[in-house]
């Protein structure tokens, strides 16, 4: 065992049959954007932990996956956390 608890919602998904635009989309994105290479030129600037204490970043990979996806559907970012709760399609792209 040891896997993740499936929701209802991603049982919902493992059961559809037919994959929405959003869907087909990131999953395209998924596999022709060069994640690692952006990661690599953006990692340099991205901020660290510090030592004085405060909130930690996200991680790098899930804000870069956040901003593109703000970029496609062109959100706010009130509108990308709203969405980031309401679909589950783009909460498992931002990983």
């Amino acid at each position: 065992m040891g896997g993740k608890q499936l929701g209802f919602s991603d049982y919902e998904l493992t059961t559809a049959k037919k994959r929405t635009k959003r869907e087909t989309f990131l999953s395209e994105m998924e596999a022709v954007v060069p994640w690692q290479a952006l990661i690599a030129l953006i990692e340099p600037h991205y901020p660290r932990t510090s030592t004085k204490g405060g909130r930690p970043p996200y991680p790098l990979a899930t804000m870069l996956r956040i901003h593109l996806m703000q970029q496609w559907y062109s959100l706010s970012d009130p509108g990308m956390e709203e969405a980031l709760i309401e679909v589950p399609t783009m909460r498992r792209f931002a990983g």
